[in-house]
């Protein structure tokens, strides 16, 4: 089953229209949000910034969040997957295909679950990345579904073996192509600050509450790449792959090749928040 703005249906019953301005100028947002045991994670923090990028681009949606939570909730109750996600979907709707905003469209919501498990290896083993420049526009801070920017980036990572690319402009490291990316040193935890040209993950937030309450020290700014590859420890954060630490960037080893004490500690905490 999944959601097809305000009912449950069968997936072979939806059907896209051709000018659905999602499907032909990438006209929308999306949340993806975590659930454990059928637990939510951060349920409450997804849908709120899925309403900000709704608005950044001029959406309104056509019901409350809560009641966007209760159609969630009885997605939920109809499957059996324990754990996994849920991939949200606003587009502006369906109109005769014009690039300016229509004056009367309704918005097009689609939800549904995705079975998938935490990436447990990934994370007790740590994973390579690669430095690319980063290409996209400048509202980064907006969960658009025009992804073509982060796909070439991962598909480019890939063809070099690496799970992720971490993306930098002229002045410094931004965020992966699908996280956020932050780096250890003397016990302290740099990030790129929450602007345009990052997304503001909830694990990284989650990720910046649990570090201060452990102790650490942590400072949202800008970082060279010369700051990056000189860390002591690397590691990048999304719903998805939660805390994973970054082994080696491109040729350079970090950590010794294996995942830091600081990076581990987090974890533990993230664990025990779980």
């Amino acid at each position: 089953m999944i959601l097809w703005n305000d009912a449950l249906i069968k997936r072979e019953d939806a059907v896209v229209d051709i000018e659905d301005r999602g499907y032909q100028f990438g006209d929308g947002v999306y949340e993806v949000v975590r659930f454990y045991d059928r637990k939510w994670f951060e349920m409450d923090a997804h849908l709120e910034r899925l309403e900000q990028s709704a608005q950044k681009i001029g959406i309104d949606l056509p019901y409350s969040l809560e009641q966007l939570k209760e159609y969630i909730n009885a997605l939920l109750a109809e499957s059996d997957v324990g754990t996994g996600n849920v991939y949200i979907q606003v587009t502006r709707g369906v109109a005769p295909r014009n690039h300016p905003f229509p004056d009367l469209v309704s918005p097009t919501i689609v939800a549904y679950l995705i079975p998938y498990d935490r990436p447990l290896g990934n994370m007790q083993q740590g994973v390579k990345a690669t430095l690319m420049e980063d290409v996209r526009w400048l509202r980064c801070d907006i969960k658009y579904i025009n992804l073509l920017g982060s796909v070439l980036a991962k598909e480019e990572a890939k063809r070099k073996g690496c799970v992720e690319a971490i993306l930098y402009r002229d002045f410094g490291v931004t965020e992966g192509s699908s996280t956020n990316i932050f780096a250890v040193k003397n016990k302290t935890l740099y990030t790129h600050p929450a602007n345009n040209f990052i997304l503001n993950g909830i694990t990284r937030l989650v990720v910046i509450d649990l570090a201060k309450k452990l102790g650490y020290d942590v400072r949202e700014r800008v970082m060279s790449n010369e700051d990056l590859l000189n860390a002591e420890e690397i590691f990048m954060t999304s719903t998805t792959a939660e805390i994973t630490p970054i082994i080696k960037v491109d040729d350079h080893v970090v950590s010794g090749g294996k995942p830091g004490a600081v990076t581990k500690h987090l974890q533990e905490a993230f664990d025990a928040l779980i």
